[in-house]
């Protein structure tokens, strides 16, 4: 049943719908909603059996989560940003163990400078570290991928990531159909470990391997992500099915069975694209847009087949590598090697800048003129950039940027000197 309910809660919601036996967080924006909701719904006993333990860091956050998965508890937490920094040793030691922890990802930048508002830079620090990945493009889809990643996590003995945008999702307040427990129960069994730390028959979880066996373990984490290539199809089917919506997947494409330029993303800003697309279209220009959903592992061939008519490719992401360029732009470049196409990287929304569908619609249209270079920063004020570019080629204690850039917009008035 649809029900006006900010994202945090559903998310909070649908996480206790999960019966997690385990929770343990640290308070960051914007993920605290959702942690605090999760937190007062155990001490108020209608979550139950679940202990939920506070912790002093958010190292300490996923330390426990591996303890409590590791002793047999279905577990979860929840983060943002410096909070995922700060976790990240544990991070890669979750996956390394093959412990099947779900965690919320409330993707909000990383600074410095510091920036509570949402880009995907927490996501893309943490691609490699052996997580699941899935992205939201709405509340809906939030909730609902939360009682998809407890199942992909437990059947492949994997932690999964579930990355909702921050603010944009976990704050807004919309309509959502929290799934109803026992729709929750009949999809996600009984947590069965696949490892387990038992006195009765002692083992060892997070041995000291050498050089010797090194390289195969983690070979077989690899493993198990490309078998997650194969399952996560499958259970967003089961999914439709059991919850009547459509909900999870690898990729999804909207409007590309003629479209000769195709925009990729990821999360929430997919849903200004397709505003602009169906713009676009009404212009007669033969756009269209695939939104990825599992971006670990990356889905290659789905990527490939999607874009596979396609004349040019507009990758939109908010995030980059310094000193290199865009991160979902190499993988899709990496996907598609082998084919005759312009491919295009668009960095947008950093720290929260506004993505819109007028800045969308002008990207498109540079696109289908042949106009858009290889890597743009959508509405970067080149002004203010040559003008501290400038300054640091002038003054050997040109001080910091940050601050320097705020004050030549008149953002702030405590620059000294």
């Amino acid at each position: 049943m649809l029900r006006q309910i900010e994202g945090s809660r559903a998310v909070a919601e649908t996480v206790a719908r999960c019966r997690p036996e385990v929770v343990c967080a640290y308070p960051i924006s914007p993920q605290t909603h959702i942690i605090e909701a999760v937190g007062v719904m155990v001490k108020a006993g209608t979550l139950t059996p679940c202990e939920f333990i506070n912790v002093e860091s958010e190292f300490a956050a996923m330390s426990v989560s591996i303890g409590a998965s590791a002793a047999g508890a279905r577990a979860y937490t929840a983060t943002a940003s410096q909070g995922l920094l700060f976790m990240m040793e544990a991070v890669y030691n979750a996956a390394g163990l093959g412990l099947p922890i779900v965690m919320t990802l409330a993707n909000r930048a990383i600074g410095a400078p510091i920036n509570i508002w949402n880009d995907h830079s927490d996501a893309m620090a943490a691609r490699d570290a052996g997580w699941i990945q899935l992205f939201a493009e709405t509340n809906q889809e939030a909730a609902d991928l939360h009682v998809l990643a407890f199942r992909l996590a437990e059947e492949l003995s994997v932690p999964v990531m579930v990355c909702m945008d921050g603010f944009i999702l976990t704050h807004a307040v919309e309509g959502i159909d929290v799934p109803e427990q026992s729709d929750v129960d009949a999809f996600l069994p009984s947590y069965e470990p696949r490892q387990v730390l038992d006195p009765a028959h002692p083992i060892s979880i997070g041995a000291m391997v050498g050089p010797e066996a090194f390289t195969e373990v983690r070979y077989l984490s690899h493993l198990r992500q490309l078998d997650a290539l194969e399952l996560i199809p499958a259970l967003a089917s089961q999914f439709a099915s059991a919850f009547g919506r459509p909900s999870g997947g690898l990729i999804h494409s909207y409007e590309t069975d003629d479209a000769t330029t195709i925009v990729v993303a990821l999360g929430s800003v997919l849903g200004t694209i397709k505003d602009a697309v169906d713009q676009r279209r009404a212009l007669g220009d033969q756009v269209g847009v695939v939104g990825i959903t599992t971006f670990r592992p990356f889905p290659f061939d789905e990527v490939r087949r999607a874009l596979a008519n396609a004349q040019r490719v507009v990758v939109i992401e908010k995030a980059f590598s310094v000193g290199y360029g865009g991160v979902l732009a190499a993988d899709v470049a990496s996907a598609t090697h082998d084919a005759s196409l312009c491919l295009h990287s668009v960095v947008a929304g950093l720290g929260g800048r506004a993505i819109t569908q007028h800045g969308i619609e002008t990207i498109l249209d540079d696109a289908v003129r042949g106009h858009l270079g290889s890597v743009t920063f959508l509405d970067l004020d080149l002004d203010i950039v040559e003008s501290e570019r400038a300054r640091i080629g002038n003054q050997r204690r040109s001080g910091p940027s940050a601050e320097n850039v705020l004050s030549d917009l008149g953002a702030v008035a405590s620059r000294i000197g």
